[in-house]
């Protein structure tokens, strides 16, 4: 399997599901407008999508992959179909426990996460009416996530990662054209998000019959294999919860700010989900199963050479990205978002958070790259560990950074936060001698930093003033910033070429 190709087709998927993401917002806001009904909507969607990022795409991706491997390499494929099993029926089990009792203590939930919506029935009752649609989606999300594990560690990467537009879709179709058939007109959105945890779990189902993995739902409370995912999961929780508690700390912080501030934190994070997406969860995502294949195997020498590869590759696409993103804020935010409302000194301000972003974008990756390193050893502990001390260390900087950089400091504190997080889970790995460098690096660097510089050069020019991109009408935002990125991308290429790169000295083969 050459892991290069693959990593690009999975970023292609991702690229995808984000630029359907943005069309989904645009269409939901042009339909529905802001107000009581999507108030409602968006926090009925949340406590669902919030349990997802808790449970389905973190912490059992993190827990079940690495011992499936395993049992996949050293056990056979009967030892191998029984663990799909035993995890899929006790996971299916406590998962109905768990959306039967949000669907009945709905008006608690409620009340627990939106308190100011008691002060009007009519708004509290309709998010409970659109939550108890809506929280079966972590019933599906889960299962799909179950089975997305098991055809990432069968090399079939591309079948999860295109699985996310589905949902994008269904919120497109329903939103244009299923709003008249319902009463109130949110309740499609609703129906929307359970059409579509269904459609993403029923698209998967043909692949995994392809492997004969089909999960059969079959209990034994006895399996050591079911136990110890269960084990893994509680620290991977944790350590997926301790990201989450660091984002609200941070939109608490900013609510103490000027009006806008949470907003200009918000659509500067949605730019830095662009190339975090398509290089860190990509990169991570096809690491996991490769490193827990070599654990399993004892290939210790391939283990730390695939690591290598992953911060080689990593740091080319990763760097230029960060000072890219710095360089072209402006451009990139006037041609996203600066219409109607949306004024200059909302551009302005938001351009402040993504430089500030940006510092920490190279570290943000990694970290995705490294935590890998722990997890396909079925060591969680030591990320988790390592994540609180950022936790920790990231409000410091929130306290010292908030008052002289306002909003942007916040963006600071997390970026600095995630170069952190990154270094210390490399200090780890070195020094249990799990990761060992490979020859060159100091050369590799010097070349990389001097493709990036030519880049830098060539934009800082070819981007012109900010006053230039908020005076121009929509389409010739597009092509100005289409030539500048072409431009940036084919100047950082072609000194990497001058200097010796090429691109087979990039593919790594599993």
């Amino acid at each position: 399997m050459n892991l290069l190709k693959t990593l690009a087709t999975v970023s292609s998927m991702t690229l995808l599901s984000r630029i359907l993401g943005f069309i989904r917002d645009a269409v939901i806001a042009r339909v529905f407008g802001a107000g009581l009904a999507t108030d409602a909507f968006f926090v009925a969607f949340k406590i669902p999508n919030l349990l997802r990022r808790l449970f389905a795409e973190g912490a059992f991706s993190q827990a079940f992959v690495p011992i499936l491997a395993e049992y996949k390499h050293q056990r056979g494929g009967e030892q191998t179909r029984l663990l799909v099993d035993h995890v899929a029926g006790l996971l299916a089990l406590a998962l109905f426990v768990v959306t039967l009792l949000g669907i009945i203590a709905a008006p608690l939930i409620i009340y627990v996460s939106a308190p100011g919506f008691a002060a009007t029935p009519e708004k509290f009752d309709l998010t409970i009416a659109l939550l108890r649609v809506t929280f079966p989606y972590i019933l599906f999300i889960s299962l799909t996530s179950l089975a997305g594990g098991i055809l990432n560690t069968y090399s079939r990467f591309s079948v999860p990662a295109f699985t996310p537009v589905l949902l994008n879709l269904s919120f497109i179709a329903f939103a244009l054209w299923a709003v008249p058939y319902f009463d109130p007109p949110i309740m499609a959105l609703a129906w929307a998000v359970f059409f579509g945890g269904v459609l993403q779990l029923l698209f998967q189902v043909p692949f995994l019959l392809r492997i004969k993995l089909l999960p059969r739902f079959k209990l034994d409370f006895k399996d050591e294999g079911v136990w110890r995912v269960m084990r893994l999961m509680g620290p991977a929780v944790f350590g997926v919860s301790v990201a989450q508690v660091s984002l609200l700390i941070n939109v608490i912080f900013a609510s103490f700010l000027v009006t806008g501030s949470v907003s200009w934190l918000y659509y500067a994070d949605r730019l830095m989900e662009f190339p975090a997406g398509m290089l860190g969860a990509a990169l991570g995502t096809i690491l996991l199963p490769s490193l827990a294949r070599y654990h399993a195997s004892q290939s210790t020498d391939d283990y730390s050479k695939l690591l290598d590869w992953g911060l080689r590759l990593t740091l080319v696409l990763a760097v230029p990205a960060a000072v890219a993103l710095a360089l072209l804020a402006v451009p990139l935010i006037t041609t996203l978002f600066h219409y109607g409302a949306f004024t200059a000194t909302d551009v302005f301000n938001t351009r402040n958070a993504v430089i500030a972003y940006s510092v920490g974008l190279v570290g943000l990756i990694l970290v995705k790259v490294l935590a890998p390193g722990f997890y396909a050893r079925q060591n969680i502990r030591t990320p988790v560990r390592i994540a609180i001390i950022t936790l920790l260390a990231t409000q410091v900087m929130n306290f010292i950074f908030i008052w002289p950089l306002a909003h942007a400091g916040l963006a600071l504190a997390i970026g600095l936060g995630a170069c952190l997080n990154a270094g210390l889970l490399y200090y780890q790995l070195r020094r249990h001698a799990i990761y060992t460098p490979q020859p060159g690096w100091a050369v590799f660097l010097f070349k990389l930093l001097l493709a990036v510089y030519a880049m830098a050069a060539v934009l800082w020019i070819a981007a012109d003033a900010g006053t230039v991109w908020l005076a121009a009408g929509a389409s010739a935002r597009v092509m100005h910033l289409a030539w500048v990125i072409t431009l940036g991308a084919a100047t950082y290429f072609a000194t990497l070429w001058l200097l010796g790169f090429r691109l087979r000295d990039f593919i790594k083969r599993v």
